[in-house]
């Protein structure tokens, strides 16, 4: 368990901090079908916004965050490298400005194309988290519009 602040000397405005300081900490815990894995769960204050990196464990066979800037998606990699739960960390980098890079870890995301449900369940949720999110996000192929970045899955 984090107990205090874990700074980079040369990226100090990433930092990790105590799971349940982050702003969706409590939207995991309402929507994880096991929400034990918070235990293992950290904060990643990127300047004064911390936000919720929950490792893989039980049905979560994966999980990622997106940041706007590669110096700060580095930064965490190197920070969780340090935390349980995090396995097979990577950067992915975005060539494109509309576009976020993302720290991943754990078993590579399902393909594009698959449903909601698909990913919800790889994330962890439980079903009853997929089935909300699924009837407030019924997406047709004409309405579906990008979204900007967000460090959370449904």
């Amino acid at each position: 368990m984090l107990t205090t602040a874990t700074t980079l000397p040369r990226h100090p405005a990433v930092s990790l901090r105590p799971a349940a300081e982050a702003y969706d900490y409590e939207h995991f815990r309402s929507r994880l079908a096991e929400p034990a894995l918070l235990a293992d769960a950290v904060a990643v204050r990127v300047f004064r916004a911390p936000l919720l990196a929950v490792p893989v464990g039980g049905p979560r066979r994966g999980g990622y965050m997106s940041f706007d800037l590669l110096t700060h998606a580095r930064a965490t990699h190197v920070l969780l490298t340090e935390q349980t739960g995090f396995p097979d960390l990577r950067v992915r980098w975005s060539p494109y400005r509309d576009t976020c890079h993302t720290v991943e870890w754990g078993d590579s995301a399902p393909e594009w194309w698959e449903n909601d449900a698909v990913f919800g369940r790889f994330y962890g949720y439980s079903e009853a988290a997929i089935a909300a999110f699924m009837q407030r996000h019924h997406k047709t192929p004409s309405s579906a519009v990008p979204e900007p970045c967000s460090p959370t899955a449904p």
